[in-house]
């Protein structure tokens, strides 16, 4: 069993409850718009850290970390890019590959709208965590937190860090 705590749209912006939040995570993932190198370092030095970039993101975020990661971990087929859409409306570059193989957990960023909906069609649980961050239009920042354990996906927790002010 590894317990995950994924965020995404951080834009640069750090918070010391990111530490509380995930300190009884396994690994922390970001979905993208990490917005510093900095920022990226301070996630790996408080768990194993699995990272996409997203489109704010510079050649330095670029460079280290990749478009789309897909892996097995527990048991579940993963799959986290930064602008993948959900379910009915899926981003049109992301979708051949989706439809050709779908994982069982797609995890996506970029709309600052927390989403986890499960397509029927693809058999596949979609999630936005939200934005973690303070820049956009989102008002509450979030995360998520869930359990990989043997091919299940259980135990999932939203969590509002505080306003986006």
């Amino acid at each position: 069993m590894k317990k995950i705590g994924l965020l995404s749209d951080t834009h640069g912006f750090w918070d010391e409850k990111y530490v509380t939040y995930f300190d009884p995570c396994d690994e922390v993932w970001h979905a993208g718009d990490i917005g510093s190198p900095v920022l990226a370092q301070r996630f790996e030095a408080i768990k194993p850290f699995r990272a996409v970039y997203g489109n704010i993101d510079d050649a330095v975020i670029r460079h280290s970390y990749p478009h789309s990661l897909r892996f097995t971990l527990e048991d579940v087929d993963v799959m986290i890019t930064h602008i993948g859409g959900y379910p009915g409306r899926y981003n049109p570059a992301i979708l051949p590959q989706l439809r050709a193989n779908p994982p069982q957990l797609f995890i996506v960023g970029h709309s600052h709208i927390l989403k986890v909906m499960y397509d029927k069609k693809l058999k596949c649980l979609c999630m936005n965590p939200g934005a973690a961050g303070k820049y956009g239009s989102h008002q509450i920042r979030t995360l998520l937190r869930f359990e990989l354990d043997g091919g299940n996906i259980r135990n999932l927790e939203v969590i509002e860090i505080g306003k986006h002010g």
